[in-house]
Order: C-alpha cells, then sequence, then structure tokens
C-alpha cells in the first residue's frame, strides 16, 4: 500500500473512532469540521434531527493569508452565526484530523467567539 492510501485510511479510521464517541443534539450541536488542500468548512449538525443549523468556509471569508489565519476566521465566522441561532455550546468534531495547525485554528477562533467546548 502506498504512503497515501495509507494516510488516507488511517485518518478514515479516527473519523470512524471519533464519530463513535460525539454526536450533536438541538442544544449542543456537532461543529464538524472538513479540511480540504484549498479550504476548510465547518457545520453545526443536529444529529438527532439530522439537520445542518449553520455552515461556514473560507470561502466565505474574504482576508486573505496563511491557512490558519483564514481558518480562526472561518471559526469566528461559524460562532457568530451560532450565537444568532441562541448556540452557545456545542461537540467538536475535528474529523479524523490532528487538533493541529488549520483545525486548531478553527478551534480557537470559535472559542475567541463565544463558543464553548
Amino acid at each position: 500500500m502506498n504512503k497515501d492510501k495509507q494516510k488516507n485510511l488511517k485518518r478514515a479510521i479516527r473519523h470512524k473512532r471519533v464519530r463513535s464517541r460525539v454526536a450533536g443534539s438541538e442544544a449542543r450541536p456537532r461543529l464538524a469540521v472538513f479540511k480540504a488542500n484549498r479550504h476548510i468548512y465547518a457545520q453545526l449538525i443536529d444529529d438527532a434531527a439530522g439537520k445542518t443549523l449553520a455552515a461556514a468556509s473560507s470561502k466565505e471569508v474574504k482576508s486573505k493569508g496563511k491557512k490558519t489565519d483564514v481558518a480562526k476566521e472561518v471559526g469566528k465566522l461559524i460562532a457568530g452565526k451560532a450565537v444568532l441561532k441562541n448556540i452557545k455550546a456545542v461537540s467538536f468534531d475535528r474529523g479524523g484530523n490532528a487538533y493541529h495547525g488549520r483545525v486548531k485554528a478553527l478551534a480557537e477562533g470559535a472559542r475567541e467567539a463565544g463558543l464553548n467546548f
């Protein structure tokens, strides 16, 4: 198995493990993070109803710069949308990614803007 396939397989295994433990409800939705090469996406999901309550991505952010800086802005954006819907606490789903770099920056941005997790 080549290196890229093995890396993706391990991420998928981590993602499955995280999702078995983290679930969202209407009172405390799941903040799911998806990281692509160019962009980063965040969603607030109510797993009980199967609905996305709010979403934000780096495509919505106008600031340019480092990917970590843009991820922090996405975190602030999703937290702002959550506050508008009276959501103060969330469960963080890192999606199989390491809590490092862009994922960590998004989480810190969301915490700065008022989300608790």
